[in-house]
């Protein structure tokens, strides 16, 4: 478990006018995206480098499952965490493999183990072992860079990733196709992430839930459906475009607008799923999908709502009336 909470953070740098972080208090519950999302700034790194204790609150406390991590020894601490920014940060004297065994040599893994650790991330990140551990990081595009520090950040597991704009320095094909990494590596190792981004479409794709920050507060920490559709007020409107809700909802992923069905109702639906394979059985859609497919699946079929599956077990519903109520809401605001 790694839950972070900040408890009335604040930061206030030598000669500064007013604070970096202003009073923050907000929880990141394990396993969980959260994009911290504003205006160049905000506060938005300033926040996340304390976690890692690069930056030290003034005000406040920081704690990992309840502990103050100011209790925590330092190296102890960032053992812990994954650390991913902008230019990768790769050392440009080490290969691929040296790069990514950093963290485990520090921590004195046995050296089959961290080659083991290397070729088993590797393949994770889709860069072959036997293609790409001896290759140095100017034979490697930026992408392909980008990759290689994720995996380096992942090597020693740690339970907690900071990710401080990682692909703002990347073209926009490149970044979508790391944004779909991103996804399906969180779907398979649960990490609790704090992602900084500047990017709203990158910050609705991504998070299971957003932290908007304006002159050092906290303004708006709700799901990327409920900021879209339930804006704060008039500045996360205008920030995230709250009137273009049709081309949101082709960003915003369906289970962050589903209603969850319990274990037991689950296996109720599944057996009549089974055993109907009509054409009026009732449609499904995956739980990644987006809102946009989902309105347009319902649409089409004229069914008034849709079974929503995860590795095919229906884990939701989503209905059109849910999705139109809350677009008009969002309209409202």
């Amino acid at each position: 478990m790694s839950t972070i909470r900040f408890d009335h953070v604040s930061l206030e740098f030598a000669g500064s006018l007013r604070p970096a972080v202003n009073d923050c208090t907000l929880e990141v519950e394990s396993g969980k995206l959260v994009v911290i999302l504003g205006p160049s700034g905000c506060g938005k790194t300033t926040l996340l480098k304390m976690v890692n204790r690069l930056h030290e609150p003034t005000a406040g406390k920081i704690t990992f499952d309840g502990t103050d991590i100011r209790q925590i020894e330092l190296t102890k601490l960032r053992q812990q965490i994954g650390y991913v920014i902008q230019q990768s940060g790769l050392f440009p004297h080490m290969n691929v493999a040296q790069n990514i065994a950093v963290v485990p040599k520090l921590l004195g893994w046995q050296s089959a183990k961290i080659q083991s650790r290397v070729d088993e991330l590797l393949y994770l990140i889709g860069l072959p072992p036997n293609e790409y551990r001896d290759r140095f990081p100017a034979q490697l595009s930026g992408g392909q860079q980008q990759r290689v520090g994720l995996a380096r950040a992942l090597a020693a597991d740690p339970s907690v990733m900071l990710m401080d704009e990682p692909f703002g320095a990347i073209d926009a094909i490149t970044r979508t196709t790391l944004q779909d990494e991103i996804l399906r590596l969180q779907r398979q190792l649960k990490k609790t992430i704090l992602f900084v981004s500047h990017d709203v479409e990158e910050a609705l794709r991504l998070a299971d839930l957003i932290l908007i920050m304006d002159r050092g507060q906290v303004v708006q920490y709700d799901t990327p459906f409920h900021i879209l559709t339930r804006p704060a007020n008039a500045f996360v409107h205008d920030l995230v475009g709250a009137d273009d809700i049709v081309r949101q909802l082709s960003l915003l992923r369906v289970e962050t607008a589903m209603t969850s069905v319990p274990p037991r109702a689950a296996s109720s639906i599944a057996l009549v799923q089974a055993q109907d394979y009509s054409l009026n059985a009732q449609p499904t859609i995956a739980v990644h999908d987006n809102l946009r497919h989902a309105l347009s699946l319902l649409l089409r079929t004229g069914k008034p709502s849709l079974t929503v599956l995860d590795n095919n077990t229906p884990v939701g519903v989503l209905t059109l009336e849910h999705i139109r109520r809350s677009a008009s809401m969002g309209m409202r605001t």
